[in-house]
């Protein structure tokens, strides 16, 4: 099954959260923050403006955005959680 957005809405896959502190400490999962990283898997077409015009999505499939972290509906396909959201939750793309 696959996902495709509607309108100016994303679909990302979070990057798994780091397990060990940079002292090497492992944390428990309920010890983890959320993290804020995360791939773009699919884009919709864009928001339609109000005199007709397309505006496409700024961001492209396979890239890393952060992205806000309580932001968009969490769905899981296939055992795999992707979260869809609106572009505007979207803060910036990791180079």
């Amino acid at each position: 099954m696959t996902l495709k957005p509607l309108s100016n809405r994303v679909v990302i896959k979070f990057v798994e959260a780091e397990e060990k502190t940079k002292t090497g400490i492992i944390l428990t999962a309920s010890a983890q923050e959320k993290p804020q990283i995360a791939e773009v898997v699919a884009i919709g077409a864009g928001k339609v403006s109000e005199d007709g015009k397309l505006t496409p999505v700024s961001v492209k499939v396979g890239e890393k955005v952060i992205a806000s972290k309580y932001a968009g509906t969490t769905v899981k396909i296939d055992n795999v959680e992707y979260t869809i959201l609106s572009e505007e939750d979207i803060l910036a793309i990791v180079e």
